[in-house]
């Protein structure tokens, strides 16, 4: 089985199909807290991830990467849009935006279109929507969202992009 990571905010968030023998020597460099956390969100395959026998069409490549690019920092790939989800996964994200104030994201419904529900996880090489978009890069799916939420770096991660979290406006000041 090989692991392929990716890091955001400098900590392993997925891991699923490596190819690079160096990318796993980041794995044993989290804090422990973090890595025990991977345990609940890792995703095994007795091989690596294959390519579909057709590339994804480069019309649609763009149209994607438009979609993720253009608009708001936030965009969510997810069925069902955000007044109404059609999944619990794709609610949970949309709640855990909420709860950080995030007012401003895309959200577009894979069901409306077979095209772009495979055409995304071909896009982002992750099998499962909803998928997760900050400022162009692939954050993840619903148990990246909530980690990331429970550790704090959801946090960091939208401010990095200049969007200020209502947990972090809401909690005392450290003295």
């Amino acid at each position: 089985m090989i692991p392929r990571v990716r890091l955001v905010c400098g900590r392993v968030l997925q891991l699923h199909g490596l190819r690079k023998l160096s990318s796993v020597s980041r794995v044993w460099r989290v804090p422990t807290q973090v890595g025990q956390a991977l345990c609940t969100s890792v995703r095994w395959y007795s091989q690596p991830p294959q390519k579909s026998s057709a590339a994804l069409p480069a019309e649609l490549k763009t149209r994607i990467d438009d979609m993720v690019t253009k608009g708001n920092k936030v965009v969510v790939f997810m069925k069902g849009d955000a007044n109404q989800p059609k999944c619990g996964f794709s609610n949970a994200v949309i709640q855990v935006l909420r709860m950080h104030g995030v007012e401003k994201f895309d959200t577009y419904d894979v069901l409306s279109s077979d095209e772009l529900r495979q055409g995304i996880k071909e896009y982002s090489e992750w099998p499962t929507v909803p998928q997760v978009f900050i400022d162009g890069e692939f954050i993840g799916g619903c148990d990246i969202m909530l980690q990331m939420h429970r550790s704090g770096d959801l946090i960091e991660a939208l401010k990095k992009v200049g969007i200020e979290s209502k947990i972090e406006r809401e909690s005392p000041p450290e003295n």
